[in-house]
């Protein structure tokens, strides 16, 4: 599957209307461009230009195979090197860049938890104030760090100050988007 690929829906399947956030069921049958392919998520033009996100769980509507999740192999207890890798996994739907490049990460700490392992606290933010994605990125990132071996708990808090702006980005984050 390439992106600027335009295929029929082989099921109904849930999505994300982007930026809002809205849920929406997309039914079988209906024309998607694929926009983005990143992260494991699929972003999906509509014909009235609509953007919606698909999340991996049903990529099978656009024919693809669902990826089984295998265990990460890590020797020894996860430390915070490997967690800010797994967040390097995840995409905002509408830039093609990952969330920490992109600057959405303002701080991640890991401790270590009362029964054992470790809880993940972060605090990001979002592009603009306005962005319905906040709570699908959080669960994102909830997700993907949850998975990881040792992780016991992941708090996730949505913050605005300090505002976003382009200069959190990295600077190959400027570059891949022609910034520099």
């Amino acid at each position: 599957m390439r992106e600027r690929e335009r295929l029929p829906l082989g099921r109904d399947c849930k999505g994300t209307e982007i930026p809002s956030g809205f849920p929406m069921i997309l039914q079988a049958g209906t024309p998607v461009t694929i926009l983005q392919t990143l992260g494991g998520n699929y972003t999906v033009g509509l014909d009235d230009g609509r953007v919606v996100r698909i999340d991996a769980s049903d990529i099978d509507a656009l024919g693809m195979e669902v990826a089984k999740s295998e265990p990460v192999a890590v020797s020894g207890s996860v430390d915070e090197k490997f967690v800010w890798e797994a967040l390097r996994t995840i995409y905002d739907p509408e830039i093609p860049v990952n969330i920490v490049d992109l600057g959405l990460v303002y701080a991640c700490e890991m401790k270590p938890a009362p029964d054992g392992g470790s809880v993940v606290d972060m605090r990001m933010t979002m592009t603009a104030p306005g962005c319905g994605m906040g709570g699908v990125l959080m669960a994102d990132v909830e997700s993907k760090l949850r998975a990881l071996p040792g992780i016991k708990d992941v708090n996730v808090e949505l913050v605005w100050d300090p505002p976003w702006d382009k200069d959190r980005m990295s600077e190959a984050a400027r570059l891949q988007l022609g910034m520099m």
